[in-house]
This record gives structure tokens, sequence and C-alpha cells, in this order.
């Protein structure tokens, strides 16, 4: 036991990669549990819905939470733990939604066309300008990341509301889809700074039964918000970028020159 939970350490400790900004979410072994039932997540990074399994690490961790009946606890989590989440039965009907924000990792770009290719794929078009503008280096520059993932569980009914619960940038689920007399239209609310963030893109990650992973874009609308038709059966990421400058970039050129803030929100969609 004690050599798996280092080894599980030591795989959270290797160096970063601009691969290693892909996704990151929590998945729960089961979205929907009775109550009584043991509940388990799992933290995964990785691309189209499909990542490596990463344990709990304390170092890299700033907040990991519930939130179930409107009361707020700490996970207790020690490092090693995979799964990540691993929570004693709650013996009410409700949802629960699971928090987590990462302290900031970094990461290097050594070839300028990667850099364009994820301000592309995660619609900045005014970073490539931005940063030429600035008078950064085009090689070997730096980024810092965050992650700020949300995911909701059913319990028992699974009835229950979302609420703006202060992360940096954020999802809040609007819908709940395990709530009786769901429509099947998903709406969220996006939000950075504790404020609206209007005309952003969503990426939304459909996995179906067969796991096939189906990728759409969507925007928020004014208000920030926007609804997604979502399918019985199916499981769910939502994803959400924020790109801004780092605090540091003017003052030292050994600094990251970008931060990014990645929110996430996982549900399921009961048949």
């Amino acid at each position: 036991m004690f050599l798996s939970r280092l080894l599980l350490v030591a795989s959270c400790a290797l160096p970063l990669t601009p691969a290693a900004a892909h996704e990151y979410w929590i998945e729960p072994q089961t979205y929907q549990v009775a109550p009584g039932d043991t509940i388990q997540a799992d933290f995964k990074n990785g691309q189209n819905f499909v990542g490596t399994t990463l344990a709990y690490f304390d170092r890299s961790s700033t907040r990991f939470e519930t939130v179930f009946d409107g009361e707020v606890n700490p996970v207790a989590a020690r490092t090693g733990d995979a799964p990540a989440l691993q929570l004693d039965a709650l013996n009410a009907d409700g949802l629960l939604v699971v928090v987590y924000e990462t302290a900031p990792s970094t990461l290097t770009y050594k070839e300028w066309e990667k850099f364009l290719k994820f301000a592309t794929h995660k619609d900045f078009p005014n970073a490539a300008t931005d940063h030429i503008a600035k008078g950064w280096s085009q090689e070997k520059f730096k980024e810092s990341y965050t992650r700020h993932a949300k995911a909701l569980i059913g319990v028992g009914s699974g009835a229950g509301a979302d609420a703006a619960l202060g992360l940096a940038t954020e999802f809040v689920a609007l819908s709940n889809p395990y709530a009786a007399g769901f429509d099947g239209q998903m709406s969220v609310a996006l939000r950075y700074q504790d404020q609206p963030r209007p005309d952003a893109q969503i990426e939304v990650f459909d996995r179906s039964p067969d796991d096939s992973v189906a990728i759409t874009l969507h925007r928020t609308d004014a208000m920030g918000e926007a609804t997604i038709p979502v399918t019985p059966g199916h499981d769910y990421l939502f994803d959400a970028v924020v790109l801004r400058p780092a605090p540091d970039a003017a003052d030292d050129p050994d600094a990251p020159v970008w931060e990014t803030l990645w929110a996430a929100l996982t549900f399921a969609v009961p048949q």
C-alpha cells in the first residue's frame, strides 16, 4: 500500500508539458447513488473526455470540498488517494456538488505553432497579436495554469440546486439533470472573478454509453449563460478557459507570460 501510494505521488510530481494542459475534470465512478452508498470520484486529465486518472496531491490543491443541502464540507483527502474523492455514505436525498481547485502549474511552449493551435482551439483570436505586441519571446515561453472543476452527483432523488461558490472561474448549473421533470436542456452560467462571463466559448464533450465522444462548441449569451441540449444515458464535460497575461510577465524574463484558468463541469443525464 505504501509503495503504491508513493508511486502515485511521484507521478503527480512529474514535470508538466503542453500536453498536460488538456482538459481536467472530476469523474464520479457513479453519477447517481442511493442514500447510504459510498461515493467515489477520480481526477482526470486528458483529451476528448478520455484521460489519465490522477491521485490527490496536497501541494497542488488549494480547495477540495463537497456541497450538500447548502452545507460546505472540506474533503479529508490524503496525498496519494486514488480515487481522489472517497466519501462516506450520505443518508439523505439531494444534489452533491464536488468542488476542486488547484495551485498554479507551469508549462513551457517550445514551439510557437503549438500556442497558436491552442489559442485557436480555445477561441482566443487576439492572443498571437497581443503576445507579439508585448514583445514576448516566441520560443520557450511559459504559461501558468490552474484548474477549477465541479461535478454533480445525484443522491437518491438528486433533488437540489447548484450555486456560485466563488471559484476563480466556474460553471454554475442552472438546471439539475437528476431532477424529476428535467427537460433535456442543460442551462449553465459561466463566471469569472464572481462576475458573469458573456460571449465565451463552451466546449461540450458528450460521451455515449458505447464510450464514443461527440464534441460541440457553444457560446454564452450577454448574461454569461448558455442552454445546451443533452441526451439521456450520456455523460458530459463542459469546459471553458480564461486566458490572461501573467502579472509578472513584464518584470521577470523567466516568469510565465500567460495564465490560463480552466473551468470544468461534469454530470450525467439519467435514462
